[in-house]
């Protein structure tokens, strides 16, 4: 089962008491996925189409508790997908145009009703219990072991643009992106998706995302020290490598037995320990010395080298 599947099959064990609360959310269900027939005597069929399960089950349990829609359900397979394609089929019936104006779908006389009525959202349960359906229906949750990433996928701009405007009313920031004659919302920022599932009342898997994302910053957190340690350890690497040639061309310039006896010391323990970073290196000294002070042993040495650098220049010349 995907990530978003799992999300979905959550939500659709929420069975709110609320019928306003059921109402906003099978609106939402049937906007995004459904299509609506006109018949030329003035009657009207429904047809909602799914690849998921958990929003048939959910579909079909609305439309008879709510409405007391009859309902017929046929299940097809895709040979070529492997997966299910759920049709749901509500005939023309004496209840359908009542619930289709109080789902706020249908306008009688008018037609279709483009943006999201605000008698069909009355109250904040209502607007999450539409956000609920929405998503349901046209929904899209990445696995947050990847990308934190969350949309809806919906035909309508005025549908789109409600969607995001219900977003905004419960703490949500949405985005548009229109594809190819649809339209997405979509999340990026985890405050954003943690927030929205929690108003959905996918409150399992706002659980989750939230224990994912530590990890993600406790993973972090230990790259960039490991990373900050091997860089040390390059330099330090690096700066011995640099020390030890400098050492070398002084023994065979003026020799180390012409240096003072701390710096003569140094050599001699800096070739001992070839690999280890000052700071260590002087541990082993005795009595131990700080890094500073075997800093300025090698600023002194490079000095010294300089110096008989230039005298022998000279001379050559």
């Amino acid at each position: 089962m995907s990530f978003t599947a799992e999300v979905k099959d959550e939500l659709s064990r929420i069975e709110d008491p609320s019928r306003s609360c059921r109402v906003a959310e099978l609106s939402a269900l049937m906007r995004v996925c459904g299509t609506l027939s006109f018949h030329g005597s003035g009657t009207h069929s429904l047809r909602v189409t799914t690849e998921t399960g958990a929003v048939a089950r959910t579909v079909i349990r609305l439309a008879h508790s709510v409405f007391d829609l009859d309902t017929s359900l046929t299940v097809r397979r895709s040979v070529l997908h492997k997966t299910r394609n759920y049709l749901i089929e509500v005939p023309d019936q004496p209840k359908l145009e009542g619930a289709l104006v109080e789902l706020g779908i249908l306008v009688p006389g008018q037609g279709l009703v483009s943006g999201i009525p605000p008698f069909v959202v009355p109250q904040a349960a209502d607007k999450a219990a539409f956000l609920r359906g929405a998503f349901m229906a046209g929904g899209f949750i990445a696995d947050p072991r990847g990308d934190f990433h969350l949309e809806m996928a919906v035909s309508g701009e005025g549908l789109a643009q409600g969607l995001i405007d219900l977003c905004a009313v419960c703490g949500v920031t949405a985005r548009l992106n229109r594809r190819r004659g649809a339209f997405a919302i979509y999340l990026k920022s985890f405050d954003d998706i943690a927030r929205f599932l929690l108003v959905v009342g996918a409150a399992r898997t706002a659980r989750a995302v939230g224990n994912v994302r530590h990890l993600k910053s406790v993973k972090n957190t230990v790259n960039r020290s490991v990373n900050a340690e091997m860089a040390n350890a390059r330099r330090a690497s690096g700066a011995a490598a640099e020390q030890l040639a400098l050492i070398d061309r002084i023994e065979a310039g003026p020799g180390l037995d012409t240096l003072p006896p701390a710096l003569a010391a140094f050599c001699k323990l800096r070739r001992a320990y070839p690999n280890l970073p000052l700071a260590d290196l002087g541990r082993k000294a005795y009595p131990p010395l700080s890094k500073s002070a075997l800093y300025h042993r090698v600023v002194r040495l490079e000095a010294i080298d300089k110096e008989w650098a230039a005298s022998h220049t000279s001379l050559s010349q």
